[in-house]
């Protein structure tokens, strides 16, 4: 069974991530030719305030720019 976990930073719309999820299972299904209902997807959308590059948070980057 197939899991793929993805860390991106929240604020992307419902429908974007919707499409992340489907196209990365059917690259997972094509490339593993593994059934649909053994591939798990799971996206953690992290608060911008909790992702840093450096000691730099995204919510800091974009409150200055």
């Amino acid at each position: 069974m197939p899991l793929v976990e993805i860390s991106i930073v929240a604020g992307r719309p419902p429908s974007m991530v919707r499409d992340l999820i489907h196209q990365v299972h059917a690259a997972v299904r094509d490339s593993l030719d593994a059934p649909d209902g053994a591939i798990r997807v799971l996206v953690h959308e992290i608060p911008p305030e909790h992702w840093a590059v450096g000691d730099i948070t995204k919510a800091e980057q974009e409150t200055s720019q």
